[in-house]
């Protein structure tokens, strides 16, 4: 499973999910992206998405498979990213998008662990497995665990409802405001703007913790309570 959740990279846009594959014949990326989203139902429905195939030629009955695939999922694919010129014309040909526009940083420096706007926040109600990379423009919180070999990057906050083993980097545009919290707290490495440490002391096992940037302009985690 690890090894098929490290051929793909979910990227979170305003408009929906921008999902990456490596390099492979269309049959194997077409089977681990379904059985992707066959592992996350939860995750992908309802989602719009588009989808970086990278130089792969695709043509009308590839993308059709794809596209209805998907559907029968209750998942929209709305775009097709490619540096093929076939591929691209055959998604025009479908009335899919071949460009997209690059998400805009969240001006989130002023937001706090319990002030997320509305549209900020990415909610992904599963565990990260080893090989899954989530970058997101915003905030991102996670409802359950993320294992070592996970990667969080996001522009906000990181909340992570569960046990952070894998790595973060909150605050990737330079917001050195920003905070990682978590209920079980040992991960491979933590980032906050350009702060990063790979351990990190905690002040009470088995507790809540946060970390952030302290006066000093070093990481440094505490308890996490709701006061």
């Amino acid at each position: 499973m690890d090894e098929t959740n490290s051929l793909i990279q979910i990227k979170g846009l305003r408009d929906g999910l921008l999902v990456s594959l490596n390099d492979a014949p269309w049959d194997e990326q077409l089977s681990v992206l379904i059985s992707h989203v066959d592992a996350q139902p939860a995750f992908f429905q309802g989602a719009r998405l588009a989808l970086d195939v990278s130089s792969q030629i695709l043509r009308v009955n590839e993308l059709v498979e794809l596209r209805d695939k998907l559907s029968d999922r209750g998942i929209s694919l709305w775009a097709v990213l490619s540096e093929s010129p076939t591929t691209q014309q055959t998604s025009q040909l479908l009335g899919l998008a071949t460009r997209i526009s690059k998400p805009r940083p969240e001006e989130s420096k002023d937001f706090g662990v319990d002030d997320l706007g509305e549209g900020t926040a990415l909610f992904l109600d599963r565990t990260l497995r080893s090989g899954t990379r989530i970058e997101f423009a915003g905030h991102v919180v996670v409802l359950g665990d993320v294992n070592p070999g996970a990667e969080i990057i996001a522009e906000g906050n990181v909340i992570i409802w569960g046990r952070l083993r894998g790595i973060v980097h909150a605050g990737s545009q330079g917001n050195r405001e920003a905070i990682i919290c978590a209920l079980d707290f040992s991960p491979m490495q933590l980032r906050i703007a350009d702060e990063a440490s790979e351990s990190i002391g905690t002040q009470e096992k088995d507790r809540p913790q946060v970390a952030r940037v302290n006066e000093l302009g070093k990481l440094q985690a505490e308890n996490w309570s709701a006061g």
